[in-house]
């Protein structure tokens, strides 16, 4: 399946559009990573912890985007935008967002 950002596949043509497809994953920062991030936040550096987690929730967001539009029948996704966001009282959670447009491609 064809995943882009942009309204178009190059050297295709859309025969249908099928709908919005979304992908969602909340996935909660554990007290360690936590630990680690503030220590990097005083001392510099990056924190490993932090950017594997957005790095697997972003794939398993586009992972769920995917297996929605196969179900409607589609070729591709296009317009592909992601969001992210912190949730919870201790801003504990991370949820990564992603939506598109689903199409069958000539």
């Amino acid at each position: 399946m064809i995943i882009t950002t942009t309204n178009s596949v190059e050297n295709k043509t859309i025969k249908s559009y099928e709908g919005i497809v979304f992908g969602e994953v909340i996935s909660g920062i554990n007290m360690l990573k936590d630990m680690g991030a503030g220590l990097r936040n005083i001392f510099g550096g990056r924190s490993q912890g932090y950017e594997n987690e957005l790095l697997n929730a972003r794939t398993e967001a586009l992972k769920e985007m995917e297996e929605r539009a196969k179900t409607m029948g589609a070729d591709a996704v296009i317009g592909v935008k992601m969001d992210y966001e912190v949730l919870g009282a201790d801003n504990g959670m991370l949820m990564v967002t992603c939506s598109g447009t689903a199409v069958k491609l000539n």
